[in-house]
């Protein structure tokens, strides 16, 4: 019988103490809000979601953040903001309805307090910063405690720090082979696991990623002393430098690299806890049942991968769509007939659709792994779930150092690649007539679209760990794509902080529609109680 190692039984306890944390106490209240009221909220919600499209994980972070924002505008002090907030939260379907203990909401206040208090007492800020931004930041973190504590991840960190500290074990980083300013420290690699496995396991974002690490940092985060408070306030932007630095590191694409082929065995392995915290020493004490329980968890995570790429296609293609029709309406089509006097219907359909079928194309070529991948994966699992007498030994992979002649010659041919790649595109779109003042926003949605789907292309790699080989065509491919899928990447950031379209959400419609909500709520509970005094 082969012996379970001890991260794994801690992994076990762990997620069985998961298990009965799930069992909400009956005597404990719990928030209830109308149930007309929340579709109506939980509709427009998806309508938002569309919007300001994140990934389907995120979604609820995100309304949190937008959310706190919004009533933070009206209330700077942020006082007697938590039970709005989660009400609304509830309303809009991000957390069950009679499932949130009301003890939570002071738990929120506090919380929000203590952002405010940071936010407040923090020192003027540094010239090359810029003030909202790093409001922006501060409370993109509050969302993420927001969160955790309306519904803690137990699972999620458990599996984090199971994945971390094997994982670690297994890194070597060959020194000398390249240098990065100095050689990297125990704990500077065990940080960089941890964000890799963060973002490999999880697809986490840079602002949950850094709430995990300040959480480490500080370890009484969630319950800060006012003389640490106090510092934590003076050394903010230090701390927000320092966790920069930590998601920029030199080597993070490396450690990444390692962890997104490596993680398929924590997943799985995490599923198979998940569907029976209580069961589950059972099946990992006996090889042959751990075996079908891998094959089973395997085919259900890709079916669900199956479902969650058409559901990511669908709200990237859409959102980026509908903000293509805007601007098309909007800048393209007058700026057209004012420099031209018209603009042809058949470029209206290019601009519009030529995009949307790249998205299209870039989604239906996507292949799941091969079927000797699976037998792959169930070794992998035995591997990390048992006691082995000699462990994998990955390495960090150094490319060579270039001298700085061949380092000229690259970027430039990388810099003639996307000359030749937009100088084709704008070939094309003046075949078909499409008018100059138009080249400039298609190749942006090209670009936008390249990178959306590039990404949801990579999530299709979740169970692999079978290592595919490039051939010729796609070595050519890359060439002309990844100038492209870069820029695309450059202006996505940058679509974050300027979607006209969500922040006409925000700040024209939302609070008018919460409104509108809050007052049909109010309007049914004043119904029932005119309802309850006929008899």
């Amino acid at each position: 019988m082969s012996t379970i190692s001890q991260p794994t039984q801690k992994l076990v306890q762990r997620y069985q103490s998961w298990n009965q944390s799930l069992q909400v106490s009956e005597e404990a209240a719990t928030i209830h809000v109308d149930e007309v009221a929340s579709k109506v909220a939980a509709f427009y919600e998806k309508i938002r979601g569309v919007v300001d499209w994140k990934e389907e994980h995120l979604f609820r972070k995100t309304a949190i953040g937008r959310m706190a924002k919004r009533r933070l505008i009206f209330r700077g002090d942020g006082k007697d903001v938590a039970a709005p907030l989660v009400y609304e939260l509830i309303r809009g379907g991000h957390f069950q309805n009679d499932k949130i203990p009301e003890s939570k909401v002071e738990e929120i206040q506090k919380i929000i307090d203590k952002y405010i208090y940071i936010l407040d007492n923090a020192p003027a800020a540094p010239k090359e910063k810029l003030t909202i931004r790093f409001q922006d930041w501060l409370l993109e973190i509050a969302a993420c405690e927001i969160e955790e504590t309306l519904d803690p991840p137990i699972k999620e960190n458990s599996l984090t720090e199971y994945a971390t500290e094997l994982l670690n074990g297994r890194m070597v980083i060959r020194k000398g082979i390249i240098s990065i300013g100095k050689d990297v420290s125990e704990q500077e690699k065990i940080t960089q696991v941890y964000v890799a496995v963060q973002r490999s396991l999880f697809n986490f974002d840079a602002s949950l990623i850094s709430y995990h690490l300040l959480t480490k940092r500080y370890p009484n985060w969630h319950n800060l002393p006012q003389q640490e408070l106090e510092e934590v306030a003076r050394n903010i932007y230090l701390t927000r430098e320092s966790l920069e630095k930590d998601l920029n590191h030199p080597l993070a694409d490396k450690f990444y690299k390692i962890c997104e082929r490596y993680d398929t065995p924590y997943l799985l392995l995490g599923d198979i806890l998940s569907g029976d915290p209580t069961g589950a020493g059972e099946k990992l004490s006996q090889p042959e049942l751990l075996e079908t329980s891998i094959r089973q968890v395997y085919n259900q995570r890709a079916n669900t991968l199956r479902s969650r790429l058409g559901r990511a296609a669908f709200y990237a293609t859409l959102s980026i769509f509908l903000t293509n029709i805007v601007s098309l309406y909007a800048i393209e089509i007058p700026l057209a007939k004012f420099v031209l006097g018209q603009f042809s219907p058949l470029a209206i359909a290019i601009d519009i659709f030529v995009p949307t079928f790249l998205m299209f194309l870039l989604i239906v070529t996507v292949r799941l792994p091969k079927k000797e991948n699976l037998e792959l994966v169930i070794m992998e699992v035995m591997k990390i779930a048992y006691e082995e007498k000699r462990r994998d030994i990955y390495e960090i992979r150094i490319y060579p150092r270039r001298n700085i002649v061949i380092s000229s010659l690259i970027t430039l041919l990388y810099i003639f690649a996307f000359v030749l790649f937009v100088g084709l595109v704008v070939w094309g779109l003046e075949q078909i007539n499409l008018p100059a003042t138009s080249h400039i926003i298609f190749i942006i949605f090209i670009s936008l679209i390249t990178f959306a789907g590039t990404k949801i292309r990579g999530r299709a790699k979740e169970l692999q760990v079978i290592e595919t080989k490039e051939n010729f065509f796609y070595f050519i491919l890359d060439v002309f794509a990844i100038p492209i899928t870069q820029l695309g990447k450059w202006l996505s950031s940058r679509w974050k902080r300027y979607n006209a379209i969500a922040k006409f959400f925000s700040y024209l419609i939302d609070m008018p529609f919460q409104i509108f909500v809050e007052f049909i709520e109010q309007w049914r509970y004043f119904l029932k109680e005119k309802k309850e005094e006929i008899h």
